[in-house]
């Protein structure tokens, strides 16, 4: 089995946004199994500045950034929810 790149030759950004609280983590956690079950390669980088996290403009966390866009925020995705939202993207 090989892993595909989002969009052709584009590689997918995926930033969580959280201070590492357990909702946080299981975003993050949701988020790489997600990817796992599309087999698809993408960058997943975990924000905790809080400062940075206002930059989106998400003042709930756990926050999910795709692309450098705020897909969610104030809940923790399941995996499922989270493959809708990247199917949507790619």
């Amino acid at each position: 089995m090989s892993e595909k790149k989002a969009s052709g030759d584009a590689t997918l950004e995926i930033k969580v946004l959280g201070p590492g609280c357990k909702n946080c983590i299981t975003l993050e956690e949701n988020t790489k199994e997600a990817l796992k079950q599309m087999r698809v390669e993408a960058s997943v980088d975990k924000i905790t500045n809080l400062a940075q996290i206002a930059g989106y403009g998400v003042m709930s966390t756990p926050g999910l950034v795709v692309n450098g866009k705020v897909v969610s925020f104030g809940k923790v995705l399941k995996p499922a929810d989270i493959i809708k939202i990247l199917e949507k993207t790619m």
